[in-house]
């Protein structure tokens, strides 16, 4: 074995171009594979990140209908003005296992401090919404019951907001802003959480009283929607059969669609993993195409050399060499280019794969199994390559050699 593996290095390093043109199919069907799997793997990893973000136990009802995107992300579609405080505290009585409650009313308008303008999600809300959302004030407080229930100018600043208007979130604190042409005073800075599951930077939001939101800027009755926070366990599909109920029979809709959205991170989670399932499919289909190169370059590469190495084909079998040992010689050989090029791949593949994941923010995901999967493939593949090359110089006949 040692003889015949010494042989192999021997005839590789003399075909060094031969050796490199083969291998650099299953370089790249490798490379393909490995990082792909584990790039799928760190985006899955990253989804869940994203869905723990909105907060455990989160159920949430919208009004109108609020439509999940293939990579995730939510969109409104016919909004509808029929969803008010009233219905959202019927919600939390209704629904079983509820615990906390935190109706809401947002729209996207400007904030102002002295000469600095920037857009921002409004977010009226109340106390509880920081408890449901997971999302706490990093510097100052969070909204108070006092604040809803005396409808007071206050607001907390998600933590990009804050930078973009005073340079330092902490130096917000105590200090001005002005929307809908009013003064409101800033009472807390929120923690940098990053965007959610469904694509909202909830650094870019801003909080502040629901009845200040409603009453003293919108002048309204109805809001966006409401969050719930439910018990551990709760059982889903009967959460969703009871808020259905209630809001159909608050919105009178006997006979008609639905009016409002009830939604989970569940759902995002799982258009999110159907997108990220058909990466993985097409990042499949690229490196079998890539190992199918690679497996047809090692044939190529295989009949070029047996063409090439006959007379020493030749003089092994007539000092004495089998058969067999010709077929292991090649097969060897075949086996050791496809090694070679796999496990290249796959180290390249790691590092690229830690590049992504760095450049894109995702949490680095290492998986040893699909690793160790394709450097064995790789050379499985190149034994199979390898074959018909090897039986070819296995049949060759010492004298039609030493004749020629």
């Amino acid at each position: 074995m040692l003889l015949d593996l010494k042989i192999a290095l021997t005839s590789l390093s003399t075909h060094k171009l031969r050796a490199v043109l083969a291998m650099l199919g299953v370089f790249l069907g490798a490379l393909s594979f490995n990082g792909v799997q584990h790039v799928a793997r760190a985006m899955y990893k990253n989804a869940e990140v994203e869905s723990a973000k909105l907060g455990p136990g989160l159920f949430a009802a919208m009004a109108g209908q609020v439509l999940f995107t293939q990579g995730g992300g939510a969109r409104s579609q016919n909004f509808q003005r029929t969803f008010t405080v009233p219905d959202a505290q019927a919600l939390a009585d209704g629904v079983p296992g509820a615990l906390a409650l935190a109706p809401f009313y947002s729209s996207t308008l400007p904030i102002r401090s002295g000469n600095v303008t920037v857009n921002t999600q409004m977010v009226g809300t109340w106390p509880e919404y920081s408890q449901i959302r997971s999302f706490q004030a990093e510097t100052g407080r969070f909204l108070v019951p006092a604040d809803v229930r005396d409808m007071t100018r206050v607001v907390v600043l998600g933590r990009k907001i804050a930078e973009r208007l005073f340079g330092v979130p902490e130096a917000a604190l105590g200090r001005e802003v002005q929307v809908f042409r009013a003064r409101f005073t800033v009472v807390g800075v929120m923690e940098a959480k990053g965007r959610d599951l469904t694509g909202t930077d909830q650094d870019e939001q801003t909080f502040l009283p629901l009845t200040t939101s409603l009453r003293r800027a919108a002048n309204q009755i109805w809001i966006s929607g409401a969050y719930l926070k439910l018990a551990e366990g709760a059982d889903l599909d009967q959460v969703r059969a009871a808020a259905s109920a209630v809001l159909r029979q608050r919105h009178h809709l006997e006979g008609k669609p639905d009016d409002f959205s009830l939604l989970t991170p569940a759902d995002a989670m799982q258009l999110r993993r159907e997108a990220l399932d058909l990466v993985q499919t097409l990042g499949l289909i690229t490196s079998v195409i890539s190992f199918a190169v690679g497996a047809m370059g090692i044939l190529s590469i295989m009949v070029l050399m047996v063409q090439a190495r006959r007379t020493e084909i030749g003089i092994r079998r007539a000092v004495g060499g089998s058969r067999g040992q010709i077929t292991r010689q090649f097969l060897l050989e075949a086996g050791l280019m496809a090694g070679v090029g796999g496990a290249l791949g796959v180290v390249a593949s790691i590092a690229l794969v830690e590049l992504v994941c760095g450049l894109a923010g995702f949490p680095y995901v290492f998986e040893p199994v699909f690793s160790l999967a394709t450097m064995l493939g790789s050379v499985l593949l190149g034994l199979a390559a390898g074959a018909y090359p090897a039986r070819q110089a296995a049949q060759i006949e010492i004298l039609e050699v030493l004749s020629a």
